[in-house]
């Protein structure tokens, strides 16, 4: 129990440096922090105050570590660092950083010691001497005003003077404040002043006027991050640091969550920038806004189950049962069937995919002995003209738009493919079963109808002056309400057009209605919408994250080059870009690793695996290594090759892992929304990235040869994306031409 009133607190620099300290040191840290907060005076902690910041001081944790400390006022104390004695500088430096408000701790020591290491080579000694040319500073163009104004900590100023290539830059970034590092790699990536002023600087900048000497204003200011309590400690002490970013929200990101938006708002960016840690803390902020009750008013949704599992563990570390019990979370084909059979409680029809479905267009096809048609061609046409348009008779049909469809259809064509699919509808409903397409369509069709009955009992209630009819509500079934009062959905870029209607319908059109969240980059679906269209209007009120907190700097950019220059949507009919998407993160290149043939190839796979196990600095948990391939029996044959080299494989499936402590297997679109620290995406080859039915369209059918390359470039990107540390991408034969202006060096 804390007796002395005094406040201990952590700050996050501090508590990622503590995770890594030997186990002892992180009992004796725990230790410590209970003994000091009883007295911070007591003889043994060793209290003295640090020379080179009169704000900082040091005290004893155990014979050989000591705990650096800002006072923030008498009893209100800063944990800024865990050090070995002899580790312990008067170089130090803390502040309060004039754009953030946020307090900064500096150990100018280490940062230019990090920062020479990285010197390049001298050159070789040549008999006539040429005039020795001075190497050229990165930030020569600005000057320490502008610098600072960015957000660049005042102390690290000379050190920037003194940068001269990339890798010295990096040595920085690695020691230096965020905003530092940011602002930095920005103007070293060739943004402009302005530029990272407004993408940067801004989103970060304290909204008050920032007083210098108040520490204590500073530690409570969302730039500041700091552990407070003593279970908070304990979890930093005992948690994984990888795992940590999950639920960690950013000062740019919490003004994303804390906002009223007057209609639906999307929130945009590339992989790893927290899209979806925002759309947890929105959720938790839309429950904190609602009164007491018993209800779940707020919808948590995503495009799968193994997704919507996630975000259901997730929900429940971030707030608890208590947050959980107000909150549906369900994936949206889940919903849509619920809906279905709560209107059609007799129906046992049995929900098949998209690559069932294909399959049952072929044995259509094969049973009526028609050989001009393409069953894929079919089915993407039922599904996203007639099914996605809501498309009822012949003649709707013949006037359907059909934009991005890419080949066109003549008037008799259209009445051979709308016979053909009323044979398929026939078809499965013979057999007992429905697409999820059809689930979703008739999920839409219902809800649509349930707001329509809603809005027609409010404008009856407001003609009769605001009274209930209550013989029109019985005739209803019931009161009717909307069914929820704020949608959150996570990976929006993969929703059908069938789901945005349904959704659409089922919470009131005011503010905070809808709150999504996606990156058109990584649709690896076929669902291309425009969310105007189908009553969603997001205009004025996107955003977009551009911080990685997962990918390095190396992988990052090997994976943009895969994208190439291919153009991408942003769900409303305008174009996205990455643009300002970046890493403070650093590490090594992808690496490439060709071989002759599919067996050498999982072969080098095996060995690669073993080469970590064996090497004490590479040795990682089997689970925090995934292997991506192209295809269901790809994956069963390297897990095979695995198991013959005492590696145990964990196959990846719909609803996730099955298994635990191996490695995890499975196909690209299995690690969606996942994460490792080591990615193996192997069998990368030209004929299975993209497959050779897509190569064949570059002639039969140009537009939709375009279009499945971009999802086959989308997927790539995804796997790529997956990783914290290192990707290493194998092929065999010729490699995909997707590899061709990456960042990969063969081995």
């Amino acid at each position: 129990m804390n007796t002395s009133g005094v406040k201990l607190r952590l700050l996050d620099k501090a508590d990622k440096e503590i995770r890594k300290l030997p186990r002892t040191v992180k009992g004796a840290f725990f230790d410590f922090q209970h003994k000091f907060k009883t007295n911070p005076g007591a003889t043994g902690l060793k209290l003295q105050q640090l020379k080179g910041d009169s704000r900082l001081w040091s005290t004893r944790v155990s014979d050989d570590y000591r705990a650096l400390l800002l006072r923030l006022a008498d009893d209100d104390w800063l944990i800024v660092s865990v050090k070995h004695r002899r580790d312990v500088y008067d170089r130090l430096s803390a502040g309060v950083n004039p754009v953030t408000g946020g307090i900064e701790y500096v150990d100018l020591e280490v940062v230019e010691e990090s920062v020479f290491r990285r010197l390049a080579p001298p050159a070789p000694v040549q008999t006539a001497t040429p005039e020795p040319v001075k190497p050229k500073e990165l930030f020569a163009a600005w000057s320490d005003t502008q610098l600072s104004e960015l957000g660049v900590a005042e102390p690290l100023l000379p050190v920037v003077r003194t940068l001269t290539t990339e890798d010295q830059l990096l040595g920085l970034v690695e020691y230096a404040p965020q905003l530092t590092g940011e602002v930095l790699l920005a103007l070293f990536d060739g943004k402009s002043y302005d530029d990272v002023l407004d993408q940067v600087t801004a989103p970060v900048a304290a909204a008050e006027p920032i007083d210098p000497e108040d520490f204590q204003a500073a530690a409570e200011r969302p730039a500041t991050v700091v552990t407070t309590s003593d279970e908070a400690l304990k979890e930093a002490l005992e948690g994984g640091d990888f795992s940590r970013w999950k639920v960690f929200l950013h000062p740019t990101q919490a003004k994303l969550v804390e906002r009223r938006y007057s209609g639906p708002a999307r929130v945009g960016g590339g992989p790893g920038t927290g899209k979806t840690i925002v759309a947890l803390h929105r959720v938790r902020h839309l429950v904190g806004q609602l009164g007491p009750g018993h209800d779940k008013p707020v919808l948590l949704t995503t495009y799968n189950k193994n997704l919507a599992a996630d975000l259901r563990s997730r929900l429940l570390e971030l707030g608890g049962e208590e947050l959980l019990a107000r909150v549906d979370v369900s994936h949206v084909d889940q919903l849509a069937l619920r809906i279905v059979r709560e209107a059609e409680p007799g129906s046992g029809k049995q929900a098949i995919d998209d690559s069932q479905a294909v399959r049952e267009w072929r044995a259509l096809l094969d049973e009526l002995g028609e050989d001009g048609w393409d069953p894929e061609f079919l089915h993407d046409e039922w599904t996203q003209v007639i099914l996605g348009q809501a498309v009822a008779t012949r003649a709707d049909y013949f006037r359907a738009r059909r934009a991005g469809r890419g080949r066109n259809v003549s008037r008799a064509e259209r009445a051979q493919i709308w016979q053909l699919a009323e044979r398929f509808t026939q078809r499965l409903d013979r057999l007992g079963r429905q697409t999820w397409d059809q689930v979703a369509e008739r999920a839409a069709r219902l809800e649509i109808g349930r707001e329509q009955r809603i809005l027609s009992i409010a404008r009856q209630r407001e003609e009769a002056g605001g009274l209930d009819n209550v013989h029109l509500q019985d005739g209803s079934g019931g009161w009717l309400r909307y069914r929820y009062r704020h949608i959150v959905v996570d990976e929006a870029q993969d929703l059908r057009p069938a789901h945005w209607k349904m959704l659409r319908a089922m919470a009131p059109r005011e503010a905070d209605d809808l709150f999504l969240v996606g990156d058109t980059h990584q649709r690896i679906y076929k669902n291309q919408v425009t969310l105007g269209s189908l009553g969603i209007n997001i205009r004025g009120r996107s955003s977009k994250l551009t911080l990685s907190y997962r990918t390095t700097r190396q992988i990052l950019r090997s994976a943009l080059d895969v994208l190439g220059e291919t153009a991408y949507d942003d769900l409303d009919g305008s174009r996205d870009t990455l643009a300002g998407y970046r890493s403070v993160l650093s590490g090594t290149q992808p690496t490439g690793h060709a071989y002759p043939d599919w067996a050498a190839e999982r072969e080098g796979i095996a060995a690669l695996i073993r080469a970590w196990d064996a090497s004490p600095d590479m040795c990682i948990p089997h689970e925090q290594i995934a292997i991506c391939v192209p295809t269901n029996q790809m994956a069963a044959e390297v897990g095979y090759t695995l198991g013959l080299h005492g590696i145990r494989p964990v196959e990846i499936r719909a609803d996730g892992p099955h298994g635990d402590g191996g490695v995890h297997i499975g196909t690209m679109f299995r690690f969606k929304g996942l994460e490792y620290q080591r990615m193996i995406i192997a069998g990368v080859a030209d004929g299975l990235v993209p497959r050779e039915s897509v190569n064949r369209l570059r002639v039969t059918d140009p537009v939709r040869y375009r279009h499945e390359v971009q999802r086959a470039r989308s997927l790539l990107f995804v796997a790529a994306t997956r990783a914290r540390d290192t990707v290493d991408v194998f092929w065999h034969g010729t490699p995909s031409p997707f590899l061709s202006r990456a960042l990969l060096r063969k081995e």
